[in-house]
């Protein structure tokens, strides 16, 4: 493991008695102020979980295109359902990949602010009923490793531990199965391109054995392969907000796999309900002098409101739904 370009922490630490857990937040801290990412084990996901998620994936992608063009993505005004290989944008470039986006399972809401757009159904394929039942069980053991987590960071910070949860109301969640296909192309190719997420927290799984995803340290980037049993986490925009800079949401890319390889990978992203706002921390003195201040980039604004930032990554990664469902809104993408 002494190769590995990230940290590995074992959140079991947290439940090992006092002198466990606080060394566990401060490893937690050190992480996320000095890389921005690490790998999480002894999260008690269970083995046999994760393989029933990753034979649904693997038996979603292989449908028929017909049935899984029956739930795209552009039938969705909420952004939901499937997108096909190359359908999605990162940096106004194309990603090569595929993947089902799936949200919390509510009622549409109109009128209010523009991002309660964001809020409605799912699409489910009609052709694999037992998906919507492995994500939703995926999403409540994953849920409770993140709010774990966010209370861990509350204290590593010197806020109350339910900071976040006082401050999160009721959260927003993604989760997205993606298949990144392999590639004939000499070069390094496009899976998905540099970013920085767009929430507070995300918790990855990757295919055992896939490589691909790189993390940009000191302007360099270094491979993040999968380890075994662990899932990749990585902070967003909003958790470098709400520490004035002293957490550092930090880019991230995939590369394509070579043909004829294949590559899947299915990220959790958590984070507060759109309408709330996640207060500055008041960090204690020895930290607050290490906080430089949340990133200034004009072509992509940091929103303290969570809503603003979730709508502006949705409409700049689909300009196509964007342009059938939202044409008044396009211009906040930009």
């Amino acid at each position: 493991m002494a190769d590995l370009n990230l940290p590995i922490l074992d959140l079991s630490r947290l439940d090992a008695g006092s002198e466990a857990a606080a060394r566990f937040r401060d490893d937690l801290r050190a992480a996320t102020h000095d890389v921005g990412f690490f790998y999480l084990t002894g999260t008690g996901v269970s083995a046999e979980l994760t393989a029933r998620l990753h034979q649904a994936a693997k038996e979603f992608f292989a449908l028929p295109e017909k049935e899984k063009l029956a739930v795209e993505n552009i039938k969705s005004p909420h952004f939901r359902g499937y997108t096909r290989i190359g359908g999605e944008r990162t940096q106004g470039q194309v990603d090569w990949r595929e993947q089902i986006d799936i949200g919390p399972e509510r009622e549409a809401v109109k009128g209010g602010p523009s991002f309660n757009r964001l809020i409605g159904p799912n699409l489910w394929p009609s052709a694999q009923p037992e998906l919507q039942e492995i994500v939703l069980e995926w999403h409540a053991k994953l849920s409770e490793v993140a709010r774990k987590l966010l209370r861990a960071w509350a204290l590593a910070l010197g806020a109350e531990e339910d900071y976040f949860e006082a401050n999160f109301g009721e959260p927003s969640t993604l989760i997205k199965i993606v298949r990144y296909p392999g590639t004939h192309e000499p070069e390094p190719q496009q899976g998905v391109g540099a970013h920085k997420d767009s929430g507070v927290l995300t918790l990855l799984w990757v295919e055992p054995g896939k490589g691909g995803l790189q993390v940009e340290r000191d302007g360099d980037w270094v491979s993040a392969p999968p380890v075994d049993g662990a899932f990749v986490v990585n902070i967003g925009e909003l958790l470098e907000y709400a520490t004035g800079g002293y957490l550092k949401a930090t880019n991230h890319r995939v590369i394509s796999p070579k043909a004829p390889d294949e590559r899947i990978s299915v990220p959790f992203f958590f984070n507060p309900a759109l309408d709330r706002t996640l207060p500055i921390i008041d960090l204690p003195t020895e930290l607050a002098a290490q906080a430089t201040g949340v990133t200034q980039d004009p072509d992509n604004p940091i929103h303290s409101l969570y809503g603003e930032n979730a709508l502006k990554s949705r409409l700049r990664a689909h300009p196509d739904v964007a342009a059938i469902h939202h044409a008044d809104l396009i211009a906040l993408s930009v």
